[in-house]
This record gives C-alpha cells, structure tokens and sequence, in this order.
C-alpha cells in the first residue's frame, strides 16, 4: 500500500495541474518516449495517474471531491438512506435525492468526467508502454502492466455504463493538442458491455496478489469478480442472452479465489483491518504525509451526524432501520443481526449498555437535547473506530469497492436463476452466519432465495452503493423508489442518469 500511495501522490504533483477539459492531461502526456517511457518505473507512475481517479482526485491534495461527488452520485438515490440536515444546504444534492436534477448538475458532470479521465490515463498506458524497449522491461512485466491497464480501464466504463443508459467507448489515447478525437457518438449497450467484458477478460493475467508494498493493485480476483458482475447485469437487460451470461458469471465467480469472509464486520469499514482477507478491490488512503503523499479524507465528517461531530450530510433510512430489524432477534447472541450494530448506531438496549458504547458514553448521552434523549438512527459504518480518531480532522479508513461478499451473493443470485437453488442456499447461510450470526434462512423455492438475496444485500451494502444497480438489475426501481416517497422518479427517466450538458458541449457527435 504504501508504493501505491506514493506512486499515486508522485503522478498526481504532474498530472493534475491547469486540467481543463476532462479529457486534458498536461503531463506526461506530452513527454516524449525518449524522456518519459523509458522503463517499468515509469509505467507504474502512469498506472499511478490511472488509480488516483477512483478518488475523483482534482489535485494531488483533493480531501473533498470522493464524499461531496461519489456518495451524493451514488448514494442519494438510494432507498436506504435519507439526507441529514445540512445537506438540504446544497441544491445540487438535493435535486439528486429528489429526482429533480438536470444534465447540467455538477455533481454528475464531475462524476462523469473522472471516470473518462481515468480512462484515458489508461489508453495512454496501453498506447505508450510498446514504446519502452525491451532491454527496460521484461515480457512478463509488461504483460502485467498491460492487464492492469487493462482492468482500469475497463472498470471506468463499467462505473459510466453502471450510471448512463449509453456511453462513449473511449479506447484511444486522446491528448490535449487532438480537440477533434473528442467528437464520438454513444455506442449501444451491448456494444459497451463487449468492450468491458474483452477488457476485463485481458485483465485475468493479472496476478493473484502482490507483495506488501503493492497491495492496493488490481488483481486477478478483482478482474474476475467485476467479470461476473457485468455478466449478472448483462444477463438482466438481455433476455435473449440471459441463460449464457448467467452461466459466464458463475464461471467468473469460480475463479474468485483466496478470500475468506471477515467474521468483525465493522473492522473493515473502519480502520482496523484495512485490505481484508475478504477486500477484492479497495481505495488505500493513509494519514502519512510522506513524500507529499495526501491521501486522506473528511469522510468521518461527511457521513458522520451532528451529534456525532459530523456535517449531517446523509442518515439510515426508516426503510432500512426496518429492513435490519425484519427477521427479529435471532442472532446467536439474541439481538438482530450483527451487521445492524455494525452499520448504525440508534437508541436500543444494547448502544445504552456498557457492552455498546457510542465512543465511550451511551448513546442516550451523545443524543439528547433540553427535552431528554432521542432516537435518531446515525451511520456507524465508514466512521473511526475510537473517540481520538473521530476527533481528527481528517481520516484514513479505506473503502472496500468489492468484498467477498459481493461476490457470493451475486454468485447466489446467478445460480438461483439456472435453477440450482441448494447451493444458492449454501452461499447465503454462509454470509448469514459470518457477517451477521444470523441462523439459516427459511424457505427454499426460487422466488424464497431471491427475497432472501434482496435482503442480504439491503443489509450488507449499506453505504458502499449497490442498492440502485440491484433495484434496476431485479427491475423493482419504480416501486422501491415509490415506497421511499420519491415522487419525482419515473422509470423511463430516471433509471439511467442524463448525458451531461459539458459532454454535449465537447462532442459534436452527441446530439
């Protein structure tokens, strides 16, 4: 982790600087081979450039842009959350929560130009690293960086197809002195989905781990496991195709090898147990200034409530607080499952007992006014896991963006739809049992396990932003969306986000 952290910050201090468009990048772009693309070094710095946008990085020292663009993209259409106070503070959040935004919201068009961005830090690698001789870098290394690039880019244009109906394939390198390369025309959703899935599958000679210094890297598990995901959604939008891709995707998940569940479900989103035995992919930050390295955020404050010193930006939703406490206490330790304790702090018996503190005070001394105490159910996921750490103006805690988990359920799933319903089952007590210490499910028909797999996810997912693609890929958007009281949403219009008006701007080809 702490090569790439520092990788990361190195290529940052020559890649971020006067970016204007969002396919513009001052350098290395427009280093020579001769002076840039000399060796394996230099190729790990462009991958560097490559990776610093899963943090939507604007600069080398960007805190912000990650929490103030990702979770309102992502997580305020969800049905799982609500907006705290201070968000109804800004009209662009607002609108997104609401299903009342245009293409002309900044927080999308911001989403949008990151991922291309990245994109095009990966065509630069897979245009330029032919140029690095032989004699600098051995076949096997080069094969390697290739299929990194190869993951990267391919992740890039699964995030935009995952958000927009249809896309632009970026598969050339474009630089700042080439304003016409900009003028592409969208490319169908199976056009889209067989470019991902041809990168993803050259991402598969990716190697199964790395040393310590390099954890944080794409792995083969990392190609595999997003493989099977886009085969699961292919599968939902293409009823023609839907039984081969169901099959490609259990096959991909097959591959997903050397992960194990993590039975302490909340240290993974805290702090304490960054790059699980269960993390597949995961965003690395660190409090270490080293080396100009800034690779921390303000997230504990953006996700954190008020009471909780935070910014009051996003809350648990009654929905979820339900959905949480559907089965009842059948946990082995006779409370709900394990993943509500790990996932939210409320008023309970349990966060106001000396086993449950609320960083050292009960939650009825955190959560009270002149009127006495009050239950507002906060976020505990994502936040630090001591009282010092949640004082800190900044944190570190990294983001896993594909567990294990995500990878049984979604397998659970697919195999559910081929019909072979009993090791669906298996997959699913496994996570129940883990994660939430919970007893087997009951039931045992199709219809049973896929309910069960909708509320594995409700459950497990929370704040890592897979509510919406589930909801679209069941087909359940329009109703869950209308339970929620979102009124504004309507299917034809809201299930994929609008083309942004800056893209309309800079490509002739979108009309």
């Amino acid at each position: 982790m702490k090569k790439i952290i520092y990788m990361i910050a190195v290529s940052a201090s020559l890649s971020f600087t006067a970016c204007e468009d969002y396919l513009t990048v001052d350098s290395p772009d427009d280093l020579t081979s001769q002076s840039f693309w000399r060796d394996k070094t230099d190729i790990e710095s462009a991958l560097s450039a490559a990776y610093s946008q899963l943090y939507f990085m604007d600069y080398s020292s960007d805190e912000w842009t990650m929490s103030e663009v990702i979770w309102p993209v992502e997580a305020y259409r969800e049905d799982v959350v609500s907006m705290g106070n201070d968000a109804m503070n800004y009209q662009n959040w607002v609108d997104l929560y609401n299903y009342t935004y245009t293409n002309g919201n900044s927080q999308v068009s911001n989403y949008w130009r990151h991922l291309y961005r990245g994109a095009n830090f990966a065509n630069q690698i897979l245009a330029k690293s032919a140029d690095v001789p032989s004699t600098n870098l051995s076949e096997s290394d080069r094969k390697i960086l290739m299929a990194e690039a190869h993951f990267l880019r391919g992740y890039y244009h699964m995030r935009l197809l995952l958000n927009w109906k249809e896309i632009v394939i970026r598969d050339k390198y474009i630089t700042s002195g080439e304003p016409a390369a900009l003028d592409k025309p969208l490319s169908s959703r199976p056009e889209c989905w067989d470019f991902i899935v041809d990168d993803l599958k050259a991402a598969t000679d990716l190697p199964e781990s790395y040393a310590p210094g390099d954890v944080g890297r794409a792995t083969r598990g990392a190609a595999y496991a997003y493989l099977g995901w886009a085969y699961l959604t292919r599968a939902a939008e293409e009823s023609s195709g839907k039984d081969e891709y169901l099959k490609k995707a259990v096959d991909a998940f097959d591959k997903v090898k050397g992960y194990e569940l993590v039975p302490n479900f909340e240290s993974m989103f805290n702090g304490q147990n960054k790059n699980s035995k269960e993390s597949i992919f995961e965003m690395q930050f660190t409090l270490n200034d080293a080396n100009g390295a800034n690779y921390r955020t303000q997230m504990h404050r953006w996700i954190g409530c008020s009471e909780l010193r935070g910014w009051d930006e996003i809350l648990p939703s009654k929905f979820l607080m339900n959905e949480f406490m559907k089965e009842g206490k059948k946990a082995t330790d006779g409370e709900y499952d394990s993943r509500l304790y790990a996932t939210v702090f409320y008023q309970c018996d349990y966060w106001n007992s000396p086993e449950g503190r609320v960083y050292g005070k009960t939650y009825d001394e955190w959560f009270r006014d002149d009127k006495g105490a009050y239950n507002r159910p906060a976020f505990r996921k994502f936040m630090p896991a001591t009282l010092e750490k949640l004082n800190m103006d900044e944190t570190a805690i990294n983001i896993p963006l594909m567990r294990y988990a995500n990878v049984l359920l979604m397998k659970a799933e697919a195999l559910n739809q081929i019909g072979q319903t009993a090791q669906a089952i298996e997959l699913i007590n496994k996570v129940r049992s883990v994660h939430g210490n919970m007893p087997k499910m009951e039931g045992s028909s199709k219809t049973e396990v896929q309910n069960q797999i909708e509320h594995e996810r409700i459950l497990e997912f929370p704040l890592e932003n897979m509510r919406f693609y589930d909801l679209r890929r069941w087909g359940k958007l329009g109703v869950a969306m209308k339970a929620s009281g979102r009124k504004n949403f309507k299917d034809s219009v809201h299930d994929f986000y609008p083309i942004p008006q800056t893209e309309h701007n800079a490509n002739g080809l979108i009309k």
